[in-house]
């Protein structure tokens, strides 16, 4: 399962669709509810069995994370890109991040909060690419994004208490959490690992799609060896 960061869309995992063919479900969540745990639900609901790989970037790390906390037993590893369990409400900061995409539009929320994210190395074609991804959907889709981002509950406890194994990635130039507070989460797994990528920002499957498909590759390996 591969859930989507904010403001893109399923389409962003292009590059990783082919490591698991046939088993590989990426839905896009912006019509699936108010919540996070309405997405987390919307996502799991088409999948028959267990032994999942749950893999998030961003929000969709928060999914994961809420994936994880809904069916526990059906979950046999996590994957979380760019991806803060811990949360802190800033009503202040939704609050205008709505006003924006209201009164300016996607694009203007777009070169304020997402197009940032991207390292400093990132090519103009990756971002030129995830920003017309992300003005595809509309702006009543990013702002119910946005509030499911800043609606999402703690779930730092569920690091600590997941059986199975949870890598986590960040690119070394991501502010959003970054390499720092990635290694603590990593270190307060039962069973973490920690992926820094050099020159890289937030949208590590964009940026750093090879990279990706070796760690992801690796964590496929685990789960059928098992």
């Amino acid at each position: 399962m591969l859930l989507h960061a904010l403001p893109l869309d399923s389409s962003m995992w292009a590059e990783q669709m082919h490591l698991l063919p046939g088993a590989t479900h990426a839905p896009t969540l912006y019509s699936s509810g108010e919540t996070i745990d309405a997405w987390a639900r919307a996502a799991l609901k088409p999948l028959k069995g267990d032994n999942i790989i749950v893999v998030g970037c961003s929000v969709g790390g928060s999914c994961a994370l809420e994936v994880a906390t809904i069916a526990p037993q059906r979950v046999s590893a996590l994957v979380l890109i760019g991806t803060k369990a811990r949360h802190h409400p800033e009503p202040t900061f939704h609050a205008s991040a709505l006003r924006l995409i209201d009164e300016e539009g996607l694009e203007a929320a777009w070169y304020s909060y997402w197009a940032p994210l991207f390292s400093r190395t990132a090519s103009t074609a990756t971002v030129d690419r995830a920003k017309e991804m992300a003005l595809r959907s509309s702006a009543a889709e990013i702002a119910r994004g946005v509030t499911v981002f800043h609606t999402r509950p703690s779930r730092d406890h569920r690091l600590s208490t997941f059986p199975g194994p949870i890598t986590i990635v960040s690119g070394a130039d991501d502010v959003a959490p970054g390499p720092s507070a990635s290694a603590l989460q990593a270190a307060a797994a039962i069973d973490g690992r920690l992926h820094v990528l050099p020159a890289c920002g937030h949208y590590v499957p964009l940026e750093r799609a090879f990279a990706l498909n070796a760690i992801l590759a690796d964590v496929i390996r685990s789960q059928e060896v098992a």
